[in-house]
């Protein structure tokens, strides 16, 4: 894919969408993607790729070459077929299986090796280059820093674990501990989050939250070269 039309213009838009586990990252994502008609690119996704062929093939998840081995052997691209053009691993949709509470609990522990980070690092950016909406805990921050627009999201706690319950049909009790590990571990490893537009979705649903980043993103397209 080269550059994205928006509006009449052809220009490489990059909207960064950053936030915590369970802050509607995906939801407000892929609805902003369809709106200004741009692939929708969840990076974390990529993470979660490397953890199940790490698991699948008894890699430890402090192995920082081995962890790096398997995600070069990886493929990552755009299914052009669906609106929004969406990730694609090895030619297939993401994997069920990386949902699974043994990838969940793990993600964090290989997502923190900064040699994976550089190279997925440079597979995002390859994604993006033609414009695209891409959803992942720093690229606003690390990834696209310059992106003309960057979100970050942000829920109470205890509304994210609801939604994250819900939404993996767990128990709020463990999800919200679940939620607490991965916060501290993210904190520890993720650069701290950069944002030119802060919302916070604890009392919004997902036709508000769409709604203010949609008015943010036009207001920029219409102030881009």
């Amino acid at each position: 894919m080269s550059e994205v039309e928006v509006e009449g213009r052809a220009n490489p838009l990059v909207v960064a969408i950053d936030g915590p586990a369970g802050s509607g990252k995906s939801t407000l994502a892929r609805r902003l993607a369809l709106e200004l008609d741009l692939p929708y690119v969840n990076t974390g996704l990529m993470y979660r790729a490397v953890t199940l062929e790490a698991i699948r093939q008894g890699v430890d998840p402090d192995d920082t070459e081995g962890l790096t081995r398997l995600a070069a052997g990886l493929r990552f691209d755009l299914d052009l077929d669906l609106r929004p053009p969406e990730l694609r691993i090895d030619g297939s949709p993401p994997d069920a299986g990386l949902m699974s509470p043994e990838v969940e609990e793990t993600v964090s522990r290989v997502a923190r090796h900064p040699a994976l980070r550089a190279l997925l690092r440079d597979e995002q950016r390859r994604l993006g280059a033609g414009g695209a909406v891409m959803e992942g805990r720093d690229i606003g921050s690390v990834v696209f820093p310059d992106a003309p627009l960057r979100v970050l999201l942000g829920a109470g706690p205890g509304e994210r674990a609801a939604r994250r319950a819900l939404e993996r049909k767990g128990g709020e009790t463990e999800v919200s501990a679940a939620i607490a590990a991965r916060d501290a571990e993210d904190e520890r490893n993720v650069p701290p989050l950069e944002a030119d537009l802060e919302v916070d979705s604890t009392h919004l649903n997902p036709d508000e939250v769409l709604a203010i980043v949609l008015a943010e993103a036009h207001r920029r397209i219409g102030d881009l070269p």
